[in-house]
């Protein structure tokens, strides 16, 4: 069986000709175009489509991962350094995990606690990771999630200031909010006597 082949003109003439009533060239050949630019605009349409899972839309995703979303946080932990030796002020680097209980709990209240959102939002840099940093210092009792440690201006990671556990020093449970915020203290006044 042969295949049968038309030309665009051949499919297009007929189905045009009831517009064209004096079917002059011209005519006919801007319809063309317009049919052509339509057709080409409905292609990249369709290409440049939005994706919208089944489930819906979806939040967009920002640097805060949920723990203060008004908070501008640092990218990286090279950032967080530079930025707090620019600014003069003290880094905090929270370590997480997005699916485990403990981070989620800790995450709930913390971002709910308006006196810690201020404090973090005038006095600190802030910076939230979801995996390791190769620097040693930032996991002195190990690495374990949630995880919570102080930085200074001249890059100086704050051992000494850590929660109430003395297998997990750097660690902070729901519970524990009032000692983070102790320890916030603690970080702006040691920044300031040592500088």
């Amino acid at each position: 069986m042969g295949q049968v082949r038309y030309t665009v003109q051949q499919i297009l003439e007929p189905r045009f000709a009831r517009f064209s009533s004096d079917r002059s060239p011209t005519a006919s050949r801007m319809v063309k175009a317009v049919l052509s630019v339509f057709l080409v605009l409905v292609g990249l349409s369709s290409i440049f489509a939005k994706y919208i899972p089944k489930t819906g839309k979806r939040i967009p995703q920002t640097l805060s991962r949920g723990w203060g979303d008004q908070l501008i946080w640092a990218q990286t932990y090279e950032e967080g350094l530079y930025w707090s030796r620019s600014r003069n002020k003290p880094l905090m680097v929270l370590f997480h995990l997005e699916d485990c209980p403990h981070s989620q709990a800790l995450k709930k209240v913390f971002s709910e606690d308006n006196e810690i959102q201020r404090t973090l939002d005038e006095d600190f840099i802030v910076l939230n990771l979801v995996y390791e940093t190769t620097d040693k210092h930032l996991s002195p009792d190990g690495q374990y999630v949630p995880r919570i440690l102080f930085v200074d201006p001249s890059m100086t990671v704050r051992a000494d200031i850590n929660g109430r556990y003395s297998n997990r020093l750097y660690a902070y449970e729901p519970s524990d909010i009032k000692v983070l915020l102790s320890n916030m203290q603690k970080a702006k006044k040691l920044l300031k006597s040592e500088l």
